[in-house]
């Protein structure tokens, strides 16, 4: 299927134009709605995530209607990519796996969002050890897994540091929203604060 995105702010009327566009390029289904680029709560945008399968393919009139920052951004397309869904941007030539350049381009996003996990990282490591120097590194959360005890400081850290909860989960492949939860409020972050945040 054909599966189309159309996102506008609140404050613009334009929804038209791309609706139009879509159309033209024949897409059976299409989600749309009125957010700021920068709200973290997009009900359209999550209902699209669940409809995609293997196959299909996402169209979007320009590649800024996904995603609120550059890393998110990033981070969706390789996602795409991963699942074998198609993608294209209808005023953005370059950006459409179904050619040969296009699948270019997911290769080099695939790499930018590889660099962007490392760079997180090594950022959040470097927090926590300045941490660890000053004396405030707290005890590893209970309840988790060793694995999770492991990189729950780098989490937190990165939490602190204005990472959102989806770009943690990408970064370092925590599979639940629960799981992110549970290791910010081991850190002292109770879950309706972070809630409240990403809204």
């Amino acid at each position: 299927m054909r599966i189309g995105y159309v996102r506008v702010s609140k404050e613009e009327q334009h929804e038209q134009l791309q609706l139009d566009a879509l159309n033209k390029y024949g897409c059976d289904k299409i989600y749309q709605e009125k957010v700021s680029g920068v709200s973290k709560v997009r009900p359209e945008f999550e209902r699209l995530k669940e409809v995609l399968r293997k196959g299909d393919e996402l169209v979007v009139w320009d590649i800024d209607r996904l995603g609120r920052t550059t890393l998110e951004l990033i981070m969706f397309v390789d996602e795409l990519n991963h699942k074998g869904i198609l993608f294209k941007s209808l005023s953005q030539s370059l950006i459409d796996t179904t050619t040969e350049t296009g699948e270019f381009v997911f290769k080099l996003f695939a790499l930018l969002a590889e660099h962007e996990r490392k760079r997180l990282i090594r950022r959040t490591k470097a927090g926590q050890e300045a941490a660890r120097a000053r004396g405030r590194m707290g005890g590893r959360p209970k309840g988790l897994s060793p694995h999770y005890q492991e990189i729950a400081p780098m989490v937190i850290n990165a939490y602190k540091q204005q990472s959102s909860i989806r770009e943690i989960m990408k970064a370092f492949k925590i599979p639940s929203t629960a799981t992110v939860y549970k290791i910010l409020n081991g850190g002292g972050i109770p879950q309706n604060k972070v809630m409240s945040e990403e809204k």
